[in-house]
């Protein structure tokens, strides 16, 4: 690669050799996320995976896509981008494990004014731990330096992942019933989604956001912002392997009312104790800074509840044991009922 640089290209703002250093840069971190399925190398036009069809007898493909969204704006603010990666990885494993899928490999993809290597680098650096928390293999992107078209200090991340499941072990929702019970997996924070509203609320451009939060346990509005969105495949797919689970939510934009009801057949709705619900500190400053009534607040934001797991009443004790065991402080937030309205808070 060292012959190839193009003079004319760089004085257009496209420097190739940034984008070469980035890659030995990265190299490092991919390697962490190396798992047996991996049969190609970073640097070529596809990245290779193959199925182990000793696990998987009759597998069936689940894919997920999604980006950071507007969270990114505060890494830009803080000038810290090693923690957003994790969220990209999370927002789309998160997703496939709701169908039971195991996650087998991730890629990325990066658009920037100007390519630093370093901080292309520390954006990676983050994919890969999230990849590592998901037990998937980082197998590939992209690094665009698209000048006139984002800002030289910032950039887009966005991520796909595929995973896979065995046809017979794909939820099914169609064994819910009412008086199921519906669990809670805690979140770390805001997660990755709500970020236009939460940047309007503390006005972020103007906001100092490294001062110390006595609400917040002394932590600044800016690092709980960033605060990465938590990734639930490995207990998730602990409690699968013991327990038939009959519905999951990954919380996301639009909140209790909009997610929950996803995993939920016609007939049936859940029924949320509002008084069970740990709702994190953050969203109680976001609510009052913004005068945000409380049906927009569950509407908009996980609320503290990342993920919602629903299984039958005899195996609810059960499956909170082998949660915690795998490092989930899950609790009992409700139970389904059978109802037309999708979701009471009550």
């Amino acid at each position: 690669m060292q012959n190839s640089r193009s003079e004319s290209y760089a004085a257009a703002g496209v420097d190739i050799t940034a984008g070469y250093r980035a890659v030995e840069l990265m190299k490092a971190h991919i390697a962490r996320t190396m798992t047996p399925g991996v049969v190609s190398d970073i640097g070529g036009f596809g990245g290779l995976f193959a199925l182990d069809l000793g696990e998987f007898r009759h597998p069936v493909l689940v894919s997920g896509t999604d980006g950071v969204g507007t969270k990114l704006k505060l890494a830009f603010l803080m000038d810290k981008h090693d923690t957003v990666g994790i969220d990209c990885v999370a927002m789309c494993v998160n997703d496939i494990i709701c169908s039971g899928a195991r996650p087998l490999f991730f890629l990325d993809y990066i658009a920037c004014g100007k390519n630093v290597p370093e901080k292309i680098a520390a954006i990676v650096s983050g994919v890969a731990e999230g990849c590592v928390q998901a037990g998937c293999a980082l197998i590939g992107g992209e690094t665009a330096e698209m000048p006139g078209f984002y800002p030289v200090d910032e950039y887009d991340l966005a991520g796909f992942s595929v995973g896979a499941v065995n046809k017979e072990d794909i939820i099914d929702n169609g064994t819910m019933r009412a008086g199921d019970v519906i669990l809670a997996l805690p979140s770390s924070g805001v997660h990755s989604n709500g970020f236009s509203l939460v940047r309007r609320v503390f006005d972020v451009e103007k906001a100092d956001l490294r001062m110390p939060v006595a609400e917040l346990g002394g932590t600044s509005i800016g690092e709980t912002l960033l605060t990465p969105t938590k990734i639930y495949v490995k207990p998730v797919l602990a409690l699968l392997e013991k327990i038939p689970v009959k519905g999951i939510s990954h919380i996301t934009g639009g909140g209790f009312y909009e997610n929950i009801p996803r995993s939920i057949p016609q007939g049936l709705g859940a029924r949320i104790e509002k008084k069970a619900v740990r709702v994190l500190p953050i969203f109680d400053m976001i609510a009052k800074a913004g005068g945000i009534p409380e049906r927009d607040m569950y509407n908009t934001f996980n609320m503290g509840v990342g993920m919602c797991v629903v299984v039958s009443g005899t195996d609810a004790d059960a499956a909170l044991s082998i949660l915690r065991g795998a490092g989930e402080d899950a609790y009992v937030l409700g139970e389904i009922t059978a109802s037309d309205e999708r979701v009471t808070l009550c």
